[in-house]
């Protein structure tokens, strides 16, 4: 039946080239794709353009460029997991800049605490994804910096889809014990680092948690490889079969 419906529905309509010159123009890690990633990366984005809603915030207005480009963003950790990759939530939200969130939390003798934090990025467990473009815009500025908001929120979707926020995304079942081993071992060097107050080759708030640890790693899979291999050669093994190849992996 699932595969009847599939067939029956209909197919998004293909990127417009000229819509897919300026994504291309813009993305320097997209630039940099061969052919065949960067035309499965089209079909991808096409398909997030027809089954999401992409919400500007506070002001901001985006160009079907812009949109398209966000889209592509969002896409590209996907090219090797695919389009389920996409499920379970249908909304991009994009602010301006920076945005704030309100925080409680009930500490263990029942006092809540509540306070404001200001991010660039969130992805809810089932619900939308939420970029600050200003900061999407200083990652495509400097590509091989070690950030990609876009790449680190999707990392926390697909590490959900699972039903745990844990650091480890649905793998068959041999993959995910050795990605758990090595990832694992990775968390704790750099936890001990922080707490040594040494400095760290990633950003070390990729010890806040397993959870951060994967999506901060990928950002590094993405914009800075070579760093990432040199420092966590398991983990950047990892990530290069889960995501294929970074896209400046020509330049290793």
């Amino acid at each position: 039946m699932r595969k009847l419906l599939q067939r029956l529905r209909p197919s998004p309509p293909e990127l417009d080239p000229a819509l897919w010159a300026a994504v291309r123009l813009d993305a320097p890690w997209i630039a940099a794709l061969d052919e065949d990633r960067a035309a499965r990366l089209r079909a991808l984005t096409a398909r997030f353009l027809h089954q999401k809603t992409i919400t500007p915030l506070a002001g901001l207005a985006l160009d079907p460029a812009q949109r398209a480009l966000l889209a592509a963003l969002c896409c590209l950790p996907l090219l090797e997991f695919g389009i389920q990759g996409l499920r379970g939530w249908s909304q991009l939200l994009v602010y301006p800049d920076a945005f704030r969130v309100n925080r409680t939390h009930v500490d263990a003798a029942g006092v809540m605490h509540e306070w404001d934090d200001e991010l660039i990025g969130e992805a809810w467990e089932s619900g939308p994804v939420i970029l600050s473009w200003a900061d999407v815009q200083a990652d495509l500025a400097k590509p091989d910096a070690g950030f990609c908001v876009a790449a680190h929120e999707i990392a926390h979707k697909l590490d959900a889809l699972d039903g745990l926020l844990d650091g480890t995304p649905p793998l068959p079942r041999d993959w995910q014990r050795q990605w758990a081993h090595d990832f694992q071992a990775a968390y704790d060097a750099l936890c001990a680092q922080v707490l040594s107050g040494r400095e760290t080759a990633i950003d070390d708030y990729a010890a806040e948690a397993p959870e951060e640890f994967f999506a901060v790693a990928s950002e590094y899979h993405f914009s800075a490889p070579a760093l990432l291999r040199e420092s966590m050669p398991q983990v950047a093994a990892h990530l290069t079969r889960f995501y294929g190849p970074s896209p400046f992996a020509s330049a290793l």
